[in-house]
């Protein structure tokens, strides 16, 4: 990788290191050209009123690599009450970590101070409880910050004072070996916030770096401290690991790691169940489609993807429910109100997005009904194209399902009138090796069943 030149003497190894290095603007590639407008204001006007200001993480770590960020955060001495008397488009958040948002439109640049270390700091502004920082807001100097931060390659600086880059902990030679190394004993860290061992399976997935061994061995231990993290919190990370791109790759690295049982420990049982590969491949080609949407700029949703991962633990509990009598779409429904449940105390799913997985899901069955009216009335469900997109992935789980997939789409493909002449009143069921949701239940006794209505050419149901 060369994405940056330095020269002999800034190239020397290093971990933590007692004097930075200082890289200047002819020797690495970080432009303003890419920095966007709101970001460079904010710079420029925390310098002009005598405050340092430095373009910090993730957005150094992608620009030296040749990528283009999606956020730019900014660390600065400044304190937060310092900025908002400079910028009035700006608010104050957090109590745990206390920062500041500069607003411009729809583009949020977050401020923060540089932080201590906390010795000799406050007791009320740092509170640590069993190793877990609940309050940090000691404020400190730049190279204190650099060690209160996580990877090494998250904590590179970008002064705007002279447009250098300042590395004080070894963040350069790992970008350029392609490694993610933590700042500190590696136990220690993830202790004081569980969360970081996502964060290090999310920027292996991302920049296809490896995960260094000290920051690695702990992770098959400590995965259980997952289970203290807010889950609406880890739900903000899944969103991040599955829906920005590398959702396939980050899926492996939490294999691969077993970190995967602590937000979908549904899943993995599912998966050790899996005897084909069936799950397996429905899940994987599930989030290689969403990975390709994103790289295409086209829309995707948490639902369709809690849909695909809790899949093969649904669909077990709702044939055992259906096996012990109840009703298929009673079975469905029960199975899918246990399986959000239990899942919303390891990764809160939000209920709109609930609503929508269940649709898909108890949707599936529909599709083996190819009378009139039923085949019109799922097209015109709200939920058609997902649930249907849904069907065209567990194709790998039969040649019926198989089948399936291929009539839903030429029907698609016709105009309603020619719908409706291929299709009987009473067309027989499709063999899908699933029943029709509704097949089990007896016909009503006493009066008479209502006529179904003729679909209106060009209006379906």
């Amino acid at each position: 990788m060369d994405v940056f030149r330095l020269s002999s003497d800034s190239a020397a190894s290093g971990h933590t290191q007692s004097l930075p290095r200082v890289i200047p603007r002819e020797q690495h590639n970080v432009s303003r050209k890419q920095i966007s407008r709101g970001a460079l204001k904010v710079l420029y006007g925390l310098k002009d009123a005598g405050f340092r200001a430095c373009l910090v993480g993730g957005a150094v770590r992608d620009l030296l690599l040749g990528r283009q960020p999606k956020d730019f955060d900014i660390a600065t001495d400044a304190t937060p009450e310092d900025v908002r008397k400079l910028f009035r488009n700006c608010r104050l958040i957090g109590r745990r970590f206390r920062l500041a948002h500069v607003i411009f439109g729809p583009e949020i640049v977050e401020v923060a101070t540089f932080r201590g270390t906390g010795e000799g700091g406050a007791s009320e502004d740092r509170h640590v409880v069993d190793g877990r920082i609940l309050r940090d807001n000691v404020w400190g100097s730049i190279a204190e910050d650099a060690l209160r931060r996580d990877f090494r390659v998250n904590a590179l600086y970008y002064d705007i004072a002279d447009f250098s880059v300042i590395d004080y902990v070894g963040g350069i030679e790992d970008l350029e070996h392609k490694r993610l190394r933590l700042i500190g004993d590696a136990a220690t860290r993830y202790h004081e916030d569980p969360v970081r061992m996502l964060r290090a399976a999310r920027l292996a997935a991302k920049l296809d770096f490896e995960i260094d061994a000290q920051a690695a061995a702990p992770l098959h231990e400590l995965g259980h401290l997952l289970a203290d993290a807010p889950s609406a919190r880890l739900f903000d990370e899944c969103q991040k690991m599955f829906l920005a791109g590398y959702g396939l790759a980050s899926f492996r690295v939490l294999v691969k790691y077993d970190l995967l049982r602590h937000l979908f420990p549904g899943t993995v049982h599912a998966l050790a169940q899996d005897k084909s590969g069936a799950l397996t491949s429905l899940i994987e080609h599930g989030l290689a489609g969403t990975d390709a949407r994103v790289a295409d700029g086209r829309p995707v949703t948490p639902a369709f993807l809690f849909a695909v991962l809790l899949w093969g633990e649904v669909k077990a509990l709702a044939e055992k429910l259906h096996a012990e009598g109840a009703v298929q779409s009673l079975a469905w429904q029960r199975a899918a109100h246990r399986v959000m449940a239990e899942q919303g105390k390891r990764v809160a799913i939000p209920r709109r997005f609930g609503y929508t997985i269940e649709d898909i899901w108890a949707l599936q069955p529909r599709f083996a009904e190819r009378t009139r009216k039923r085949v019109f009335r799922l097209m015109a469900h709200p939920r058609f194209r997902a649930a249907y997109d849904f069907l065209l992935l567990r194709a790998g789980e039969s040649d019926a399902l198989r089948e399936s997939g291929e009539w839903w789409t030429e029907i698609q493909a016709l105009p309603p009138d020619q719908v409706s002449e291929q299709l009987a009143p009473r067309t027989a069921v499709a063999t899908t090796g699933e029943k029709p949701a509704g097949s089990g239940r007896r016909r009503r006794r006493g009066g008479r069943g209502r006529k179904a209505a003729a679909p209106k050419t060009g209006s379906p149901e």
